[in-house]
């Protein structure tokens, strides 16, 4: 068995455990898909009426940034969950048995995109109900949900490595909130970037954030053709942003991770 079999064979019996995990504790699931459900009905029905997108629908533009909102947030997840395995020195033990040394952090990423696919279902029928529609072709629709899979797998990979960086859970939540908040609302995801302070229009423009929100837009078909051409590159090719973003994420952030995993210890 070559090592990369070993490490995907081994990653899915961790995944697997992940999965179990939450299963015994339902409560987990409801609260990740609550959150998401929630902002969509406060955005909608709150600032739905007062923020006017250029050619637009405001509802529809909101289900971009939701999106691209939720599978950040939903990254946390991994990190937190190695977090609190590493303090109850499960990581240890991890490491005692003769599996392959990513195969701790390959099951906890992938078992990560079955929740995030779940808010994504989610989220698509709450925007069903406050008025989003799809208006691409079927296959444009899937590359958009692919997409935003892929960007959250990417983006788990950076919060596995928080997660093994950081001395506790309680460190964890305080250290990403300081990053996730500004990262998510300095953006294009819930009003549009040409109203904001040049500094912040600039950092918005460029933000992988609203490069993935404004990729999920297009691909859904929620930009109207009356909108006006975005004069930032990134907002004019977004998928292909979105796509450089998960590839320079996983160059950088996976072999960090693996080789922190082999230095951490239970603290």
């Amino acid at each position: 068995m070559t090592a990369a079999t070993k490490a995907l064979t081994d990653g899915a019996i961790i995944a697997k455990r992940n999965l179990m995990k939450v299963k015994r504790m339902p409560e987990i699931i409801v609260m990740m898909l609550i959150s998401p459900f929630m902002f969509i009905l406060l955005f909608a029905f709150v600032f739905g009426n007062v923020i006017e997108i250029p050619g637009g629908n405001y509802r529809e533009f909101l289900l971009g940034g939701i999106f691209a909102q939720t599978i950040i947030f939903g990254a946390t997840f991994t990190g937190l969950g190695i977090a609190e395995d590493v303090q109850k020195g499960i990581i240890d033990r991890f490491r005692s048995l003769p599996a392959s040394r990513s195969a701790v952090l390959v099951g906890r990423t992938t078992s990560d995109i079955v929740y995030n696919a779940l808010s994504i279902g989610v989220m698509m029928l709450a925007g069903l109900l406050v008025g989003w529609r799809i208006r691409s072709s079927f296959l444009d629709a899937v590359a958009g949900v692919l997409l935003l899979l892929l960007f959250a797998y990417a983006f788990s990979w950076v919060m596995a490595f928080f997660g093994l960086l950081v001395p506790s859970v309680e460190v964890f939540n305080s250290a990403t909130a300081v990053i996730i908040f500004p990262l998510t609302f300095l953006a294009g995801t819930f009003v549009p970037t040409e109203p904001l302070p040049p500094v912040i229009q600039t950092f918005a423009e460029w933000n992988p954030v609203t490069a993935i929100a404004q990729a999920s837009r297009e691909l859904f078909g929620n930009i109207s053709a009356a909108t006006p051409t975005p004069d930032a590159w990134p907002l004019r090719e977004p998928v292909t942003y979105s796509l450089l973003w998960v590839v320079g994420i996983l160059i950088v952030f996976v072999p960090l991770a693996i080789r922190r995993y082999s230095k951490t210890t239970n603290r």
